[in-house]
């Protein structure tokens, strides 16, 4: 179940990321990125304090292209270019 409550900005525009908007995952090689799109919010989860560092939770899950999920924070994600047709 999608959780549309809850929405928050990407780092380089006003418009707000949502589950089912369509995204670029940037995260470890800054001049990679994946296209995918969002599909939970995990906003609750994510301020949890869990006593341990070697898994922190991430905010967002991200279905890419390529079938994998992977899970990304506000600064991991920007919106995909506009379709200029």
């Amino acid at each position: 179940m999608w959780m549309f409550e809850t929405a928050s900005s990407s780092a380089d525009s006003d418009r707000e990321i949502v589950p089912g908007v369509r995204v670029r995952v940037r995260q470890g090689d800054p001049s990679s990125a994946s296209s995918g799109t969002v599909v939970e919010d995990f906003a609750e989860e994510a301020g949890l304090d869990l006593a341990r560092n070697w898994a922190p939770v991430h905010r967002w899950a991200v279905v890419l292209d390529d079938g994998r999920l992977v899970f990304a924070d506000d600064l991991d994600l920007e919106f995909e270019a506009a379709d200029p047709r």
